[in-house]
């Protein structure tokens, strides 16, 4: 009988605190996964001294970092402080960049999407600004949005004619949903631009392919319009074969 298991995809949590300390995931990233990529979705807990990265890169097929609440804490990318930093998740950090260092060395595929983007750039010793965000500048004002029309902003982006997005959408330019308070300043050694904004320029997708591992992280929110959106669902069908080492 053929083997049924579907691929084994490890979604990264956030630390909120709800009255008490909670690992927190939105439910939109996990659901194109399992619909979409068609994966099976194992939750990676953001706490670093419980995190066990050697058993979860042996176990995991591959890994999304998820957008987040959070930034990504300016002193990981060379800044003096963390002062400017907006609201942090340093456990996030911790684990985010220890979980994809360790997949991507193990030739497995690493994707992210807005922080989880930030975070590969980061890995890859690129650095990042808070001053050139393209999207829907939300800094210090999260708790104040409506869930609903949190994504109503939308931009152009424009995609490298060469590059994996656009090879799976069969498009040059997309349409999209950008919610972030940090974006790429430097890029990180190693990676290409997979797209970037139509308006300014800002970096908005990444890509590289270290140790055969396909490495794809987006700016925008395609798990949002994913049932809407071609292109976000071509980019969670790629997610599926990149599992499946097709």
């Amino acid at each position: 009988m053929a083997d049924a298991r579907k691929p084994v995809i490890g979604v990264l949590c956030c630390n909120e605190n709800v009255q008490r300390p909670v690992q927190v995931v939105a439910s939109r990233f996990v659901a194109p996964l399992a619909r979409v990529s068609d994966a099976c979705v194992v939750l990676v807990p953001a706490i670093t001294e419980l995190c066990d990265v050697a058993t979860l890169r042996g176990y995991l097929d591959g890994i999304l970092l998820t957008g987040s609440r959070s930034n990504v804490a300016p002193t990981r990318y060379g800044a003096a402080s963390d002062d400017d930093g907006g609201v942090l998740d340093r456990e996030r950090d911790d684990v985010a960049l220890a979980m994809a260092d360790a997949m991507i060395s193990a030739g497995k595929p690493v994707f992210g999407i807005c922080r989880g983007m930030q975070e590969i750039n980061v890995l890859f010793g690129g650095t990042l600004s808070t001053e050139r965000c393209c999207g829907r500048h939300l800094r210090g004002g999260w708790e104040h949005e409506d869930y609903a029309t949190l994504f109503d902003h939308r931009h152009d982006v424009q995609l490298a004619a060469d590059g994996a997005l656009a090879a799976v959408t069969g498009e040059q330019r997309l349409s999209v949903h950008s919610v972030h308070e940090q974006a790429v300043e430097r890029l990180g050694g190693g990676l290409t631009v997979e797209a970037w904004s139509s308006d300014d320029g800002v970096i908005e997708a990444i890509a590289a392919r270290p140790n055969g591992a396909e490495v794809l992280a987006v700016q925008w929110h395609p798990e949002w319009d994913v049932e809407r959106s071609a292109s976000s669902h071509a980019f969670f069908a790629l997610i599926g074969r990149a599992l499946r080492g097709a």
